[in-house]
């Protein structure tokens, strides 16, 4: 029963190697795509009954409640029908979940499938590939904005997508992964500041960004350390962070960004083109060089080291917490 809600540091590593070396299996439906499911349903309906921003805001936290506790209860009894039959079933089946719910591997693959067209000169494929990854409009990018992009959304989802999983992982398990993964599905679908969603997506935006305030910064801290690694610079990094932190819209997105920036001495950040409108954003880092393909896979270098360092911390934090609970 201790399982369900702290597994043993060892069990959330072993989902993170797993994740490293194999990725989201391609043959097992993704739990993410059920979430998304439920939320496309549910908004559905929820547009079927009112089109008033204050019911709307009624229903996006109810929205925002159900889907969020209904994930967390849903892998709580999952684990505790696996805990009723046998130790090692519970066991493995929090590895699975725990493994399902990082996205390191596969950021790196959908990343890096721009790589190849951008080093042939094919920058209408590296647009679409690129496309695929981020929400801006990708048709006008020259190759250095294209390898912007990529970095951005490397750095950005370093946090969304493996430090603040592994986070809520360690401090509850798979119930609490998930209903994270929740929070973070809801804000994807419906968590837009804009005319249709502004009313029924207000909670989930805001919830979204109080569940990342931490593991963001976390993020960033991991990768100024990681950044002392040969190749980067930690002096940057630590300075671009500082300076450019809050240069974005979001509480959260600049800070792993600014740190990825500054190790990697390029400049992030600036407009970008969403829907067909332009949207004015501050710079992030000094434009001490252009771009290059190869700081696509300096980020992917970056996001490892910057996981198993966090990983490992949260391990031995775990490991002195359980040793300090026995001598009591």
């Amino acid at each position: 029963m201790r399982y369900l809600l702290k597994p043993e540091a060892v069990y959330v590593l072993l989902a993170l190697m797993m994740d490293f070396f194999l990725g989201d299996p391609e043959r097992i439906y993704h739990p993410v795509r059920g979430i998304g499911l439920f939320i496309s349903k549910a908004e559905k309906r929820i547009r079927e009954k009112t089109s008033s921003p204050g019911h709307l805001r009624v229903w996006g936290l109810l929205l925002w409640i159900v889907t969020v506790f209904g994930t967390f209860l849903v892998v709580y009894g999952l684990l505790l029908i696996a805990a009723g039959i046998h130790s090692f079933l519970l066991i493995a089946l929090q590895t699975l979940l725990i493994w399902l719910g990082l996205a390191a591997r596969s950021l790196e693959r959908e990343s890096g499938k721009v790589i190849v067209p951008l080093q042939s000169g094919s920058l209408r494929e590296a647009r679409k590939h690129l496309s695929y990854i981020v929400g801006r409009d990708t048709e006008s990018l020259d190759k250095e904005g294209i390898i912007r992009a990529a970095v951005e959304t490397v750095a950005e989802n370093t946090s969304d997508g493996v430090i603040a999983p592994l986070f809520y992982a360690f401090l509850g398990g798979a119930p609490l992964l998930w209903a994270y993964k929740a929070v973070n599905t809801l804000d994807s679908m419906v968590g837009y500041k804009d005319e249709r969603y502004g009313d029924l997506g207000y909670v989930s935006a805001k919830m979204d960004d109080l569940l990342n305030y931490i593991p963001a910064r976390l993020t960033a801290l991991s990768l100024i350390l990681s950044s002392l690694q040969p190749g980067y610079s930690f002096k940057g990094s630590f300075h671009i962070w500082r300076r450019d932190r809050r240069n974005h819209k979001s509480p959260n997105s600049a800070h792993p960004e600014a740190a990825a920036a500054g190790a990697l001495g390029i400049q992030l950040g600036g407009d970008a083109i969403y829907a067909g409108k332009t949207v004015q954003k501050p710079f992030i880092g000094d434009e001490r060089r252009l771009p290059e393909v190869e700081d696509i896979r300096r980020v992917h270098q970056l996001m490892y080291t910057a996981t198993l360092l966090f990983a490992l911390t949260c391990s031995l934090i775990h490991v002195l917490i359980l040793k300090g609970g026995d001598l009591f």
